[in-house]
């Protein structure tokens, strides 16, 4: 009934990505291009996986591990991310088991024969024949590296291509490409405290049949800070949101419009966590709307 609920609030039941849901499995969303499902929550690697400390390894490799057993999919990088690429391929491929992950990473410098290099080191350090999705990271030489990813695509080695940026200042010049470039997935910043995405760019995107990925949704933990020491209100809670990051992750993925996102951790039992925001229940815009007064009142 909530579903339905939500459904004909947005006036999208005919367009809506295909979701399913249950207590006990993730919530999938469809990439619009394939109608590929991939579940909702996956995990990006800005600053958590730039390590080379055998400790800190042991601890990603338990992340790694747990993003497997849970079905989670999505792992998205960088070249810009130090040496979170090669983390990401040593580690995954200790499990041997490739098919279990949708890898993301991107392209991050000038001119083609540069953009065609960093492609070649990502294949290599990711330890992968294809990738599964290539963004051009923040808009740089954004038409010179779509050219690249088209071909590449073509060929067979790129399954899906995209763009990210992390601010809004880009949205404008992100709407001018969604709407001259065929592209298959369109990521940016979102959360239920920078919401200036939802105004103009994510319908764009949304009605190009991008798949969206929403990157920055704890506001790089900013969010956190504003409910230090604040219980989760009771009537929050009777949704089953029983932590502050389901709140933040519930808010994002219960967006219609909206496919996946990317929350970054070093904690093992943080990731375990968003991964259950990933799973039951989907708050209404009516819900929305209260949880958005909920966030602004604390």
């Amino acid at each position: 009934m909530h579903r339905r609920e939500f459904v004909k609030y947005s006036g999208l039941a005919m367009a809506l990505p295909k979701i399913n849901v249950s207590n006990d499995s993730n919530i999938t969303r469809s990439i619009p291009s394939t109608g590929e499902k991939l579940p909702v929550i996956g995990i990006g690697t800005w600053r958590t996986f730039n390590t080379a400390q055998p400790d800190e390894l042991n601890i990603r490799k338990k992340i790694v591990s747990q993003l497997e057993a849970a079905g989670n999919k999505l792992i998205d990088s960088s070249p810009m991310y130090g040496r979170s690429e090669a983390v990401i391929g040593d580690l995954t491929g200790a499990l041997q088991n490739r098919p279990a992950f949708f890898f993301a990473s991107k392209v991050w410098t000038n001119g083609k024969q540069q953009g065609i290099n960093q492609i070649q080191d990502t294949f290599r350090l990711m330890k992968t024949e294809t990738m599964d999705l290539m963004q051009v990271h923040n808009l740089v030489d954004v038409h010179t590296h779509l050219k690249t990813l088209k071909e590449l695509k073509s060929q067979g080695k790129i399954r899906y291509i995209g763009i990210t940026h992390y601010l809004s200042g880009a949205y404008d010049e992100m709407i001018r490409i969604i709407k001259n470039e065929k592209l298959d997935f369109v990521q940016c910043n979102y959360n239920i405290m920078s919401r200036e995405a939802e105004n103009k760019l994510i319908p764009a995107a949304f009605d190009a049949g991008c798949a969206i990925i929403i990157n920055r949704p704890f506001e790089e933990g900013q969010l956190f800070d504003y409910v230090r020491g604040k219980k989760v209100p009771d009537r929050i809670m009777d949704m089953g949101i029983p932590t502050w990051s389901a709140f933040f992750l519930k808010y994002i993925i219960s967006n219609p419009q909206l496919c996946f996102t990317i929350p970054a951790t070093t904690n093992p039992e943080h990731l375990l966590e968003n991964i259950a925001a990933g799973k039951g229940y989907i708050p209404t815009a009516s819900e929305r709307k209260n949880m958005v007064n909920v966030f602004e009142n604390l």
